[in-house]
């Protein structure tokens, strides 16, 4: 019985000197200046107007692109470039046709040379034919051989026709005037059908294609007023919902609208990311959304989370289950409630119990 006392005892001793070690260890870590941090709260928790977000495109936006496969022989613009419709883009190897419109030409000179050959016999027997010199048959003859020399003639100035039209696809004009936004070839490459080239846009007129769901689509009427926020230039403005699709097929489950812009005078740009404000008040739910911005989120694998300021003032990582994404923000499935404040920024690293100290 003593034995097994004393054994008890030197064990519970190693237990207490092991804790007293880690414990010393942590307040050894804890000795570092504390991390000044950037808190806030998730975004859009108490919204309540219906919110889309989107991207900003412009309303004239082409992919230029040609029929005729050649090497490019010229492009005669970079991005940013400003051009006005009409003007030479690029130019692809036409020597193809070229050698196709000479040949065209020389069929059509055979043909008004026949053609007129053919028009002067069957003037020449029409007359005899009214003066009953020559027969019926022998006019039907010649009357078919004008015609046919006519239709010869006819089909050659159209080959010519479709040769010059071919000539637009090697010689590719700005259809609208406007700006050079991206070049996806350069010169000396092959152009290939349908391949895109050069892609040009009309500055000042922009529009936003948002994703609602169908819980409230139902409700978004065409011709409604809306504010368009534009985070990255902080600005808000205007818009008019121009188009509401019936169909969510290819959308996954989420019906697209079409906000206009109406204030051109703002520092827009294409490709911006916006949030469309409806006038109408979000359906009651049980659950109100989350949002967080995605430079907020730390990926470990295949786990995905943020850190939050414990009541010790110390980073704590909290593991998060996420579910879509909304311009730069990202929904918060669980893990993260819309009272608690999680850390944006830091002006040092961060780890799981690092000591902090909120900025204000």
């Amino acid at each position: 019985m003593k034995r097994t006392i004393y054994t008890l005892a030197i064990a519970g001793l190693i237990l207490f000197t092991t804790a007293c070690g880690n414990d010393d260890k942590k307040q050894v870590a804890d000795k570092g200046p504390a991390v000044e941090v950037q808190v806030e709260t998730p975004a859009a928790a108490g919204e309540r107007f219906l919110t889309a977000s989107g991207k900003i495109d412009a309303v004239n936006s082409a992919n230029l692109s040609t029929r005729m496969m050649g090497f490019i022989e010229d492009i005669h613009v970079n991005v940013g470039d400003k051009v006005n419709k009409g003007r030479l883009l690029i130019s692809i190897n036409n020597t193809d046709l070229q050698a196709k419109r000479a040949q065209v030409n020389a069929g059509i000179t055979e043909a008004e040379a026949a053609y007129n050959n053919a028009k002067k016999d069957y003037e020449r027997f029409k007359a005899l034919y009214e003066e009953q010199s020559a027969s019926q048959k022998e006019m039907d003859d010649q009357t078919a051989r004008f015609e046919m020399a006519k239709a010869r003639l006819e089909a050659a100035k159209q080959m010519k026709n479709e040769v010059n039209s071919q000539f637009a696809y090697v010689n590719i004009r700005a259809p609208f005037s406007g700006v050079i936004t991206n070049k996806f070839a350069e010169e000396g490459t092959m152009a290939n059908p349908g391949q895109p080239l050069l892609a040009i846009e009309a500055p000042g007129k922009f529009e936003v294609m948002a994703r609602v769901p169908e819980s409230e689509i139902s409700r978004i009427k065409t011709g409604t007023k809306v504010d368009v926020i534009i985070k990255s230039i902080d600005k808000t403005v205007e818009g008019t919902v121009t188009e509401v699709s019936t169909s969510a097929r290819n959308t996954g489950g989420q019906y697209m609208v079409k906000v206009a812009l109406e204030d051109t005078e703002a520092e827009v740009l294409s490709g911006m990311y916006a949030t469309v404000r409806f006038p109408i008040e979000k359906k009651e739910t049980t659950t109100k959304a989350v949002m967080i911005p995605k430079e907020a989120i730390i990926t470990r694998g295949d786990l995905k989370g943020v850190y939050t300021v414990s009541a010790q003032n110390t980073a704590m990582l909290r593991w998060l289950r996420l579910g879509r994404t909304y311009g730069d923000r990202v929904e918060v499935l669980s893990g993260l409630s819309p009272e608690e404040a999680y850390i944006v920024s830091a002006e040092g690293k961060l780890f799981n119990g690092a000591k902090v100290t909120v900025k204000e």
